[in-house]
């Protein structure tokens, strides 16, 4: 790898500004917002591929994380109006809306009862009727059936929906959820934090400094969380290197996040469908610059769902070392708005294989990065593995 960087920093067909990045990022110098942009407009796929790959094995060797996870979303329901959601109805609409009842979710908990799950996943339409306390209940006996599951809940818009009706602060709501068994949150919700673009798509629900706000606030109380972004719609470059910037300068100060995970605008059945989505290409070159700009986040993943399980493959390559998790059919959001996994769910075995097929290193890991079981060398012994994630 280090011959292929020298190679690009000397070839004489590489610009020089080019040239300099390349330097840079082999030095394992941070790079600025000037140089995000000119990656993403002057970076051609092969060059960006190469420095990505150098940093997510500077950081993560080979190793290919996974976990064992499932989806709880508990209404489609939502007082907010997105643009480019083709998942949530507005009450009034009662049409494809869904909305379970307590009861429904925690037999869905039991279902895994004797599933080697180590993760629950809870997101979901932010609903009038469900409320901070109801899910503080909700959650407590989550962990009264398996007390040993990680709860991930939540996106901010979720939480200053919830606080706001309850009447409490972002720190006072966390720690109602955290007492309660909340271990972390997703990153859904951050979409792109220019205020004008953020207006255009998503102008009713909470803003860039409220998200913020309470992802620091849940770093301050031993809350680890994600990030995303959501791209490929009406934003530019420049908007996609501020939107990593104020996560980095946030990252800087308090070193919660766990992941950063790009998220693809998909135009199926939504108020943006006129907007064509971008191309596997510009997946790719999307993953290979966060990779490379977003120095003090330690992982990078790619959720295979939204882009189906090749390009994940491919993702591999271009500095990703997360495929998320197993799923097991049960999340709705990306399969609504056309995304190539209509029925999104792999058994540990097929995950285990597709990143080997990458030639990468499989490890099955906690929400928090710990390893459960490393596949590198795992025989999988009968075909019960591709029965149940």
């Amino acid at each position: 790898m280090s011959e292929n960087i020298s190679d690009l920093i000397t070839n004489s067909t590489t610009a020089p500004e080019l040239q300099s990045i390349a330097k840079k990022v082999q030095a394992a110098e941070r790079l600025t917002v000037e140089e995000g942009v000119l990656l993403f407009e002057k970076g051609e796929l092969g060059f960006l591929g190469v420095l990505a790959n150098l940093v997510r094995e500077r950081k993560n060797k080979q190793f290919v994380y996974f976990n064992r996870n499932f989806h709880i979303e508990p209404t489609n329901i939502c007082v907010f109006d997105c643009k480019f959601c083709s998942y949530s109805k507005l009450l009034r609409d009662k049409m494809d809306a869904w909305e379970m009842t307590e009861e429904d979710i925690l037999e869905k908990v039991r279902s895994y009862k004797d599933i080697p799950i180590t993760e629950v996943h809870i997101v979901g339409g932010v609903h009038p009727k469900m409320g901070l306390h109801y899910f503080a209940g909700l959650i407590k006996r989550i962990k009264e059936i398996r007390p040993e599951l990680h709860v991930k809940a939540f996106t901010a818009v979720e939480l200053e929906y919830m606080c706001r009706k309850a009447k409490v602060s972002y720190k006072e709501g966390l720690q109602i959820l955290k007492d309660s068994g909340q271990d972390s949150l997703p990153g859904g919700g951050a979409e792109i934090f220019d205020e004008q673009v953020r207006k255009e798509i998503c102008a009713d629900k909470c803003d860039t400094k409220t998200w913020l706000e309470i992802h620091e606030t849940a770093h301050e109380l031993g809350m680890p969380s994600n990030a995303t972004i959501l791209y490929g719609h009406v934003e530019t470059y420049a908007h996609r290197i501020d939107h990593m910037e104020r996560l980095r300068t946030l990252q800087d100060k308090t070193g919660g996040f766990n992941t950063f995970i790009p998220l693809k605008f998909r135009n199926g059945d939504n108020q943006m469908s006129h907007i064509p989505e971008v191309s596997i290409v510009e997946d790719l070159k999307n993953y290979a610059v966060s990779r490379i700009f977003m120095d003090n986040f330690n992982h990078l993943k790619a959720y295979w769902p939204m882009i189906g399980r090749d390009t994940a493959q491919l993702s591999l390559s271009y500095g990703v070392d997360d495929m998320d998790g197993t799923i097991d059919d049960s999340t709705k959001i990306y399969s609504m708005a056309g995304a190539e996994e209509q029925s999104p769910a792999m058994s540990t075995k097929e995950l285990v294989d597709l990143i080997k097929r990458a030639g990468r290193h499989p490890i099955e890991r906690g929400t928090l990065y710990d390893v459960v079981t490393d596949y590198n060398d795992y025989i999988f012994e009968d075909e019960a593995a591709m029965l149940h994630p």
